[in-house]
């Protein structure tokens, strides 16, 4: 077992026994030695506003406006730049032992991480919960000679370097499918072409002008144009299809290529938080994510929900810290 599986596990295990002790009688104090929350939360989304941190930072915003007025509500403040870690590095040297300053995270920023070499990581927070999950969508102009993911394939096999890939941020989850499919098929991720735009209005309006032939983004992005007629599906990363307007989008495992990538948000907290502490604010994310009003954000949004905690959180977050450090090297990025 790595050391950071160990700690995480450990961490994990505690948070379960103290998640116990706060649901027996006596033990509704928050903090350690209060009710949780007891005023009002900061939670960062470690972008711009408008990305995906920013929307889910804001939907728990409304969802404990909502549900859990009584508890003093939550802020939400924006610190983008670096993939989230330039917050990452904020919330660790600013908010050591501060169990109301919560930030927002996902796949990308472990990409960020790797990416950008950055001199912190999730090892150095406290992890709270995951939270939402969504499919990555491959997506061409619907004048591509680009049919389906077999021709993809066959056109990656034949020239890498070719197929020219439009995304978010290098090193990003669009990133790392690019280099999870190439390796999949046989091809060497470093020799893919792989163009980085700063959102999903940009690679749209790279697509669609031809600047690339393939693009890579969540559902979300893409769904106006395909709903148009001006893009076309190649495929989906879900482990099962999804729909747009009624039509069911094929998954890359149904299409021959066995690969599944979710791109995955969570929460987590500083480090220096006890034990205890870590547990009540699970407990209280556990509420927020079972609300009526959080449900009808999942909808709102069309996220799916993925919530892991404690010892499942911690095992998850080990695994994919491994694979994208892995993808990060295989495309040859971060070096």
């Amino acid at each position: 077992m790595s050391n950071t599986t160990l700690r995480w596990a450990i961490g994990g295990l505690l948070a379960v026994l103290c998640l116990v002790a706060v649901a027996m009688p006596g033990g509704e104090s928050g903090g350690d030695d209060g009710p949780y929350p007891g005023r009002r939360i900061s939670i960062m989304a470690p972008a711009d506003p408008g990305g995906g941190w920013d929307t889910t930072a804001r939907a728990l915003q409304s969802t404990i406006r909502e549900e859990f007025a009584e508890n003093g509500g939550a802020d939400v403040y924006n610190v983008g730049g670096a993939g989230g870690t330039l917050g990452l590095s904020q919330l660790v040297s600013k908010a050591d032992g501060d169990p109301y300053q919560l930030m927002v995270m996902g796949l990308v920023m472990l990409g960020a991480i790797e990416t950008n070499r950055s001199p912190v990581s999730v090892d150095d927070v406290t992890p709270i919960a995951t939270l939402t999950t969504d499919a990555e969508v491959l997506a061409v102009p619907a004048a591509s000679p680009l049919k389906d993911v077999d021709d993809l394939v066959a056109a990656l096999k034949r020239d890498p370097g070719a197929v020219r890939f439009g995304g978010g941020s290098a090193g990003g989850t669009d990133q790392l499918l690019v280099g999870e499919l190439a390796k999949t098929v046989g091809v060497e991720p470093a020799r893919t072409t792989y163009i980085a735009h700063s959102g999903g209005g940009e690679a749209v309006t790279a697509i669609l002008s031809g600047s690339v032939d393939v693009g890579v983004s969540g559902i979300s992005d893409f769904q106006s144009q395909i709903e148009a007629g001006k893009m076309r599906v190649l495929a989906v990363s879900a482990p099962t299809s999804t729909k747009i307007d009624g039509k069911a989008l094929p998954t890359l495992k149904e299409s021959g290529v066995d690969l599944e990538l979710t791109n995955w948000r969570g929460i987590v907290a500083p480090p220096g938080i006890t034990a205890e502490q870590r547990a009540k604010v699970t407990a209280f994310v556990q509420r927020v994510v079972a609300s009526k009003t959080w449900e009808e954000n999942l909808g709102r949004f069309d996220w799916t929900p993925f919530v892991r905690t404690g010892p499942q959180l911690d095992a998850f977050v080990d695994t994919e810290q491994r694979r994208v450090k892995t993808v990060v090297s295989d495309l040859g990025l971060g070096e």
